[in-house]
């Protein structure tokens, strides 16, 4: 028999999911019960599920799991994968859309029933337009997709002053719904009979509110009290988390027993953002007034309005928070600006499909303006969910100043610029090969094609074809030498046998002797009447193949260059849809593809055909559509790149920009320098459209013009304004112009580029403008480094004369814990949703179903979630992955994320939570701290500010080079190793009943200290956990102090200043010679060998806190002259101490020899590899730099690693 422990609180609306799903499968006979489950089954939470009898059944823990469980026993998880995946999605969107609002409601004291309300509201009228045409969410019963969604409703619908009679008469079909779903008998037996709701309950008094220990309780007085079926009387759930400023004394009630993430970050963000912490203006009577403590303005990288949140976005916001909350709490006049960009071909993939899904039609059966109509319906709609999921991460962003790349603002920022820069010739119109995607029918950027790498023939799929086309093969085939009397033939080879047909030469070296011969020849195409001539450049590789070249300069970007030098034909033999135009029958018409097949079985035919071999190759793939991208031919807009290119290389150079790490720089070089124009054409309908209009003259004195000939096209901002700019320069009246609007969008980068001066008004001179512009940092990955930033300075520098911030700081990629990609196939990218929140092995199988992924794919991902994920992912919480996401950014190096890691992160908010729970209870309710420290601080008091201030001093240091490692192992290292394993454990006989009430108070100052600063230190990487616990905390200056922790000012050297311990580097010291020898739990005696007889008198005195601190079984001091006993490790500590810990007997001295020695093996052999790799002759030439610097700090860590184990080896073999 299964049994399920779940909360007694009978409105735990997450035990009430577990009872709804065990009821539904009635035949289980589960047992239920009330209470916390035994702390042998190490379940994490309630509910929790013991599958089995006795400690050894299987144990399954949190609402998700269980109910997921148990529903599918009761088979009400859904029917079939697809539905079952549909559940989870359900459950997924109870937890993160309905709950954070629903419980934010409930608590009237925080002044945050309104905004909490409007959003509700909001999430629920979606959820009504969906439940429209059903009767329940996931096919035509009950599953747990509506128990889960009418669990978190039941507080809004049953107690609180959220939804008014008048709220559900509008939300018909969720009221329909949700009497449907608590009418059915398993929710009327878990639920008794629920009512509606009818009045909206009155404001308590402020005097009332405090009254009340529980705020739950007062908001839900009076007749919301009702019995439940087993006659228990019905009470809220203590949850405190009332801040508003009045009411500070609610968060001082008994903090529950442990740590649970979902209870610390239910609504602190909400306070946040009503109380303005998050603007600049925040404490300032004008943005404009002078702040001594200076002004920091960073901009997000705005997320594309089709987006969803992924580790990368979750990296990128938890390193900009925490910089954020860092320069807010200094004091700085600080500004986090949010915004999203318009994202032209993703969003308008995405309302094409949904188009067609809806209404079975495209987007030319609408029109334009209609279509971006409906683009526009689905924005307001759908575009801010990216705005919520950073919400939950934290981010601490003045969402007043949000800006979409789309409004009116922006687009008349994006139309200055491109007028301003076409008038001054930066930017023209050309005809070049771009990158085509046939099924978007535009041209993409260069970041929106995919490298997909072959090892040799291989089936892909591709859009429009029923069939998968091969790739990854070379065939080779002969074209006649023209008039040779013997059938003399040049034998090319290539990937793409169908662009043969645009041929228009072939190419050899001209330092190639087997050629030579053939200088003024012709070679005869095989297909027509076309006539080839045989060209020498330098570009080709004499080595590769039988050193000749086919030539197609319409499609392909090499060939395009040898045609440019040579004056060749430029044949194109592919329209917009990828069907072949300018091709001899039977070819003409066939789609590309297909041609493809066609055109090796002509050759064959004819005779010409040689060979197919494997070749390992890259395919272009266009990451939005999954096309083959294909280089074509078209007029498009270019943006003169080579001037702009310099002044940003410039910029660097001379130290005016900084750019960090360093080891970016070879790459912003080799870019800048080596920069080509930019095509910022697309043949979109959504997105800025180009305000250039081609010329038509009606004056027979004016040849017509061609489209690629800029000098027909004119900008303007208005038709009008075109019109008197082409009369003026065509000399005639403007009745004679007729002008007709580019169809095409500005490329999304465009409007990006503008991005830091656009998102406060430029081209007019706003406050914001001159106040915020130039910004100070720009933080993102690098693998956008030159698509966006590259971009931002040039332009920035074009049309300001101003860079746009002063640093970048560029971020890693994140990859798994085994070091790969995160991929889709590979089944091991990670919703951070999913981290914070918790999800199924189960649930992340299903949401394989909807990747797009083939069935073969999805097993193999399927089995690399089962290896990665066993039980799933547990919840860990924003918290814990934000500090991890900050532990793990080593500079210039990928982050290789484990779960597990985050989990441990997790336990430290708990141990935090202990800690501070702990030092409440010592305090004591009439604690008043004192605003300084009294100088009368014992050893350990001294010791435990040391490292208070020590671990200030490196979090400064830390943030202020953006070194995140140094500065989460500053503050992990300080709370769980200092603070909590050692002082707390050493001053716990201080507060006994028997110890000195003076020495007693002077420790509650030093521990109120260490838990004010400690808190303060971690608030920028850890907001929500700090927040509730800085919350508990007494002020020193209640009516002056901030009103929370992320306004109050960043610890600082001159706040915390360095107490000399007086025995501080003995204790450091004898501390690290144990971690050295691993002695984590085994006491050892430790000599302390003095220099003269004062110091030994000061041993003495201070024998017992040094043998707390150091975690010592006995601390001897010895005179200089005493003989130290054989089978001591020894350290020096200072010029007065040397450290000498007795190990003899406590380590196998010959197993441990044993382990060094291999280690010293596997050390030596890595050396000696590298070595060898870095001796070879091209390595300073062929290996990049990158790679190079990582080499050289391998070794070098080797190295001291290797003296490392030299030296215990000798001391281990003193003691045989």
């Amino acid at each position: 028999m299964a049994t399920l422990y779940v909360s007694p609180h009978p409105d735990d609306f997450r035990s009430l999911l577990a009872l709804l799903a065990a009821e539904a499968w009635p035949s289980s006979g589960v047992k239920i019960v009330t209470d916390n489950p035994p702390a042998n089954l190490c379940a994490r939470s309630t509910p929790a599920l013991v599958l089995g009898a006795g400690d050894g059944g299987a144990v399954l823990s949190g609402a998700n799991a269980v109910a997921w469980y148990l529903a599918v026993q009761g088979k009400r998880a859904g029917a079939g994968v697809k539905q079952q995946s549909e559940v989870w999605q359900w459950l997924s969107f109870a937890d993160n859309e309905l709950i954070p609002p629903s419980c934010a409601v409930v608590f009237p004291l925080m002044g945050l029933q309104q905004t909490s309300r409007v959003e509700l509201l909001r999430i629920l009228k979606v959820l009504d337009k969906m439940l429209e045409p059903k009767t329940y969410l996931v096919g035509e019963s009950v599953t747990l997709a509506d128990m889960a969604v009418a669990s978190a409703l039941l507080l809004p619908f049953k107690y609180v002053r959220a939804l008014e009679p008048s709220d559900r008469d509008a939300l018909t079909n969720v009221t329909r719904w949700f009497t449907t779903c608590i009418n059915q008998p398993h929710f009327i037996k878990v639920l008794g009979k629920v009512t509606l709701c009818e009045k909206m309950a009155p404001e308590k008094t402020n005097a009332e509110a405090k009254a009340c220990s529980n705020p739950c309780a007062a908001a839900a007085a009076g007749d919301m009290a009702q019995a439940t079926p087993n006659g228990r009387q019905m009470t809220f759930p203590q949850v405190n988390i009332s801040t508003c400023s009045l009411c500070l004394a609610d968060v001082v009630s008994p903090l529950p027993d442990s740590y649970s993430p979902q209870y610390v970050e239910a609504a602190w963000y909400p306070w946040w953002e009503k109380q303005g912490f998050f603007k600049p203006e925040y404490g300032r009577q004008s943005i404009s007034d002078p702040n001594p403590q200076g002004i920091f303005m960073m901009c997000i990288p705005p997320p594309n309005v089709t987006g969803s949140l992924h580790l990368g976005h979750a990296l990128t916001n938890a390193i900009q928070d925490c910089l954020t909350r860092w320069h807010r709490m200094r004091g700085e006049t600080t500004l986090w600006n949010p915004g999203c960009d318009h994202a032209g071909i993703a969003t308008q993939v995405v309302v094409e499909k949904k188009l067609m899904r809806d209404k079975g039609m495209s987007r030319h059966d609408l029109g334009r303006e209609k279509f971006i109509e409906e683009v526009w319906k689905w924005k307001n709609e759908k575009g801010d969910r990216i705005y919520h999921q950073l919400k939950k991460l934290g981010s601490s962003l003045d969402w007043d100043r949000a800006c979409f790349t789309m409004d009116p603002k922006l687009s008349y920022a994006v139309q200055e610029a491109f007028i301003r820069m076409h008038d001054e010739g930066v930017i023209y119109r050309s005809k070049r090969l771009v990158n085509w995607s046939c099924s978007l029918n535009s041209a993409i950027s260069d970041i929106e094609v995919d490298k997909k790498e072959l090892m040799g023939r291989t089936l892909l799929p591709v859009p429009g074809y029923k069939d998968k086309v091969e790739f990854g093969v070379l065939v080779s085939f002969a074209y006649k030498v023209d008039g040779s009397g013997n059938d003399e033939e040049v034998i090319v080879a290539t990937t793409r046998i169908e662009t043969m047909l645009g041929d228009t030469a072939v190419a050899v070296h001209p330092d190639d002797s087997r050629y030579r011969h053939l200088k003024g020849k012709m070679v005869a195409h095989p297909f027509c009447e076309r006539k080839m001539p045989v060209v020498f450049d330098d570009f080709v590789d004499m080595s590769f193949g039988t050193g000749a070249v086919k030539i197609t300069p319409a499609h392909d970007h090499n060939d395009y260059e040898v045609g440019v030098r040579h004056g060749l034909p430029f044949v194109n033999i592919l329209d917009e849809n990828g069907l072949l135009i300018n091709v001899p029958p039977p070819f003409l018409g066939m789609k590309r593809f297909e041609a493809r097949k066609a055109v090796l079985e002509a050759l064959q035919d004819r005779g010409h055909f040689r060979e197919v071999k494997d070749n390992p190759m890259v395919v272009p793939v266009c990451s939005r559509s999954k096309d083959i991208v294909e280089p074509l031919l078209k007029p498009q807009w270019y943006v003169s790149c080579t001037d702009m290119g310099k002044q940003a290389a410039d910029a660097v150079r001379e130290g005016r920009l900084k750019i960090i790490p360093d080891h970016h720089l070879k790459t912003w070089f080799n870019w800048m320098d080596n920069i080509r124009d930019w095509c910022i054409s697309r043949q979109l309908w959504w997105g800025h459209r180009i305000p250039a209009y081609f010329i038509t003259v009606n004056d027979p004195s004016v040849k017509p013009g061609e489209d690629v000939d800029g000098h027909y096209w004119v900008s303007g901002r208005t038709a009008e304004e075109a019109r008197e700019k082409a009369a003026k320069r065509f000399n005639v009246t403007s009745d004679k112009v007729a002008l007709r609007q580019d169809e095409d969008v500005l490329d999304t980068w465009f409007s990006s580029g503008i991005f830091p001066f656009s998102i406060f008004g430029w081209p007019n001179e706003t406050r914001d403008l001159s106040v915020f512009y130039p910004g100070t940092l720009l933080e993102t990955g690098h693998d956008i480094l030159f698509f966006w930033v590259a971009r931002m300075v040039m332009m920035g520098l074009k049309l300001t004369g101003k860079l746009p911030f002063k640093e970048v700081y560029l971020h890693a990629v994140v990859r798994d814990a085994h070091g790969r990609k995160m991929s889709k196939s590979l089944g091991n990218v990670i919703d951070p949703l999913d981290v914070i929140t918790g999800i199924s092995l189960e649930g992340l199988h299903a949401q394989l179903t909807f990747s797009n992924l083939d069935p073969v794919e999805v097993e193999r991902a399927k089995q690399g979630q089962k290896s990665d994920y066993p039980n799933g992912i547990p919840e860990c919480g924003t918290d814990a992955l934000r500090f991890a996401l900050c532990a793990y950014t080593s500079q210039g190096r990928d982050i290789n994320l484990d779960v597990n890691r985050i989990l441990g992160y997790r336990h430290f908010c708990n141990k935090l939570w202990n800690a501070v729970k702990f030092a409440m209870k010592t305090l004591g309710d009439n604690f008043v701290p004192s605003e300084k420290m009294c100088g009368e601080e014992s050893v350990a008091d001294r010791w435990i500010l040391s490292r208070l201030s020590a671990a200030v001093g490196l979090c400064d240091a830390g943030f202020k080079a953006y070194d995140f490692p140094a500065i989460t192992t500053a503050i992990y290292n300080f709370w769980l190793y200092e603070l909590c394993d050692v002082y707390l454990e050493s001053v716990k006989p201080v507060f006994s009943k028997e110890g000195d009430e003076k020495q007693a108070g002077v420790c509650r100052q030093t521990l109120y200290t260490c838990l004010d600063v400690g808190l303060r230190l971690l608030s920028p990487i850890m907001p929500f956990v700090t927040e509730e616990l800085y919350q508990r905390l007494p002020r020193r200056r209640p009516q002056l102090d901030a009103p929370s922790i992320c306004v109050t000012p960043y610890p600082d050297a001159q706040e915390v200043s360095r107490k000399k311990s007086t025995f501080g580097e003995e204790v450091r010291t004898i501390r690290s010679l144990r971690a050295d020898y691993n002695l984590t739990k085994t006491r050892a005696d430790c000599y302390l060998q003095c220099a003269d007889a004062a110091t030994v008198s000061l041993v003495q005195t201070s024998n017992v806190q040094i043998q707390t601190l150091s975690y010592s079984q006995a601390v001897i001091p010895l005179s200089a002259e005493q003989v130290v006993p054989a089978g001591c490790a020894v350290a020096i500590a200072s010029d007065r101490c040397t450290v000498n810990l007795m190990i003899k007997g406590l380590i196998d001295v010959d197993k441990e020899l044993s382990k060094l020695q291999a280690k010293k093996g596997e050390l030596t052999k890595l050396m000696e590899k590298l070595h060898d790799k870095m001796a070879t002759g091209d390595y300073r030439d062929k290996v990049p730099l990158k790679v190079q610097q990582q080499d050289g700090e391998k070794l070098r860590q080797s190295q001291t690693e290797l003296d490392k184990v030299q030296e215990a080896m000798d001391n281990f073999s003193k003691m045989k």
